[in-house]
């Protein structure tokens, strides 16, 4: 069984930034995609951002493109959400997603991924 525990975010203010954390734990990951999503109260689950096992190749929604970056560390089976120039509406729960025995990064709906992390508060105030 694998497990994916999200760490970080919290209240910020905007312009700054703040980094995610999703670690696996549990058996070993082969080949996988590792995903981030968003879900503001009443909304949908939004993409945020994808990344292959080996961190060689990376999707973003295009409102976060140049801001977030996803990476991946395979030693430490975490994958990290850097989030630069923080706006208010970045505030929402964000969540962590694996697709096993896959390697393409164009997985954007929720239901490709089938393992998901318990989420993580970001608050940006203006």
């Amino acid at each position: 069984q694998v497990q994916l525990v999200e760490s970080g975010g919290g209240n910020v203010q905007a312009g700054d930034s703040s980094r995610l954390s999703c670690a696996a734990s549990g058996r070993t990951l082969s080949t996988y995609v590792m995903g981030w999503f968003r879900q503001a109260p009443g909304k949908e689950r939004e993409f945020v951002a994808s990344i292959n096992w080996t961190g060689g190749r990376t999707y973003y929604l295009d409102s976060v493109k140049g801001r977030f970056t996803i990476s991946i560390d395979n030693t430490k089976k975490t994958v990290y959400l850097l989030m630069s120039n923080l706006k208010p509406e970045d505030t929402d729960d964000y969540y962590c997603a694996v697709r096993e025995d896959y390697s393409l990064v164009l997985l954007l709906r929720e239901d490709d991924y089938h393992l998901w992390g318990q989420g993580a508060q970001v608050t940006v105030s203006s």
